[in-house]
């Protein structure tokens, strides 16, 4: 009897252990499954889209336009800046080598004058006085002259005496000495001295440039006293004007006489000139501790003009790179990316899961509405890339993920692309 009860004890037990086991494990499965199911709702929920899909109206509307990814030697370059600069020897005061009042003024800023032409006159009573001892004294002269010969007369003679003849001398080339002082004063007035008699004394003076260029500065005006000290307008010749760059240490390197320079105006970066390092500074500059190289501008110097400030590219090296033009690349978050076409999504089919009801004819409504919203819609997928060297309107760049041959970009109107997906992915966190 009691070995009975014994055996029944044991198989009793082992039926508890089996179904304590069973339930444990079916416990374990569906915690398992529960937790990736939460996993993959998480993962659903955090990933964001880089679809997109457009409407032939909607590129038409924001300018969307497709190209292709093309490979171009891109000049590697480095920016610095500069100012534009005319050499002193291409400069000039314009000052009257006599003072006087101004009685006329024939120039205005900006006005191009040739070497020679007469800029001002100047008014004056002491010219009428240099032209009147001129005269005087190639009278006394002719007078000192033939004293001169009176006196060799008489000295001949044994007649004279010897001082007579010998101030006769000294007094005659006084006069000489003083005329010819007097004629090089009026051939700087502009007066030609042999046409200088009595019926003709000036007391206007013509003052003219003495190089060819544009007025920069008019220092004076109508009725102002002027002398030697003080210029009356500055003229400065652009066709020597030569770009002056401000070179850091760490790029000093990278220059070499001959290079070539592509700079722009700073407040007016439309236009594009030339230049090409002919010098390189050998001292810092005291306050910028930049590097001056010197540059003669090539071509058309159309609307430069001295002081005027620049941007400067100069070209270090020619890169083979994939390229899109600037207006390819967008910037989102800190990154860079670009848009490619790629074939309409297909639909996940929708899992029926067993128990579940299902409205079929409201689900082909709501597909056909989504058709006819979408009807020729072209999809574009967002994608990464890295920016390299950017030259001329083209920028190199390296996918973060293979891009097929021949697929189609968006050039131009990516930003409109983006921010719809942008707002995609807010109404999507918001459900």
């Amino acid at each position: 009897m009691k070995r009975n009860f014994n055996i029944i004890l044991l198989v009793f037990t082992l039926i508890s252990t089996t179904i304590s086991l069973n339930a444990c494990k079916f416990g374990d499965k569906n915690n398992e499954q529960t937790a990736e199911g939460d996993d993959h709702d998480d993962d659903d929920h955090d990933e964001e889209s880089t679809f997109a899909e457009i409407t032939p109206a909607q590129m038409e509307a924001v300018g969307i336009k497709l190209g292709s990814l093309e490979t171009k030697n891109l000049t590697a370059n480095i920016t610095v800046n500069g100012f534009l600069r005319v050499p002193n020897q291409n400069k000039a005061d314009i000052t009257a080598l006599y003072g006087g009042v101004i009685k006329n003024l024939r120039v205005e800023l900006g006005q191009r004058v040739s070497k020679g032409q007469v800029v001002a006159t100047i008014e004056n009573p002491q010219f009428v006085q240099l032209q009147e001892e001129y005269i005087t004294t190639a009278s006394r002269i002719t007078q000192a002259e033939q004293e001169l010969t009176r006196q060799q007369e008489l000295n001949e003679g044994n007649a004279g005496a010897l001082r007579n003849l010998q101030n006769a001398k000294a007094e005659l080339t006084t006069l000489r000495t003083r005329r010819a002082s007097l004629r090089q004063q009026i051939l700087l007035m502009g007066i030609n001295p042999d046409q200088v008699n009595d019926s003709n004394l000036r007391n206007i003076l013509n003052v003219t440039s003495p190089v060819s260029g544009i007025v920069s500065q008019v220092y004076t005006k109508v009725g102002s006293y002027v002398d030697v000290s003080s210029p009356i307008a500055e003229i400065i010749d652009n066709s020597q004007l030569h770009l002056d760059l401000q070179i850091f240490e760490k790029d000093l390197p990278k220059i070499k006489v001959g290079q070539v320079v592509d700079f722009t105006l700073t407040n007016n970066p439309s236009k594009v000139y030339q230049a090409k390092v002919f010098n390189i500074g050998s001292s810092f500059q005291s306050e910028s501790r930049t590097i001056a190289v010197h540059s003669t501008i090539q071509g058309d110097k159309t609307g430069l003009i001295d002081g005027m400030n620049i941007t400067a590219a100069l070209s270090i090296g020619d890169v083979a790179s994939t390229a899109v033009p600037d207006a390819a690349i967008v910037e989102a978050d800190g990154k860079f990316y670009i848009f490619i076409q790629v074939d309409a999504k297909a639909e996940e089919p929708h899992v029926h899961v067993e128990g579940e009801e299902h409205d079929h004819e409201e689900e082909d409504d709501h597909a056909d509405e989504a058709n006819g919203d979408h009807e020729g819609a072209l999809s574009f997928e967002r994608i990464e890339v890295a920016k390299d060297v950017s030259y001329m309107g083209y920028t190199g760049i390296t996918p973060v993920k293979e891009i097929p041959k021949n697929t189609k970009i968006v050039i131009s109107g990516g930003f409109f692309i983006n921010a719809k997906l942008n707002d995609a992915g807010e109404e999507g966190h918001a459900h």
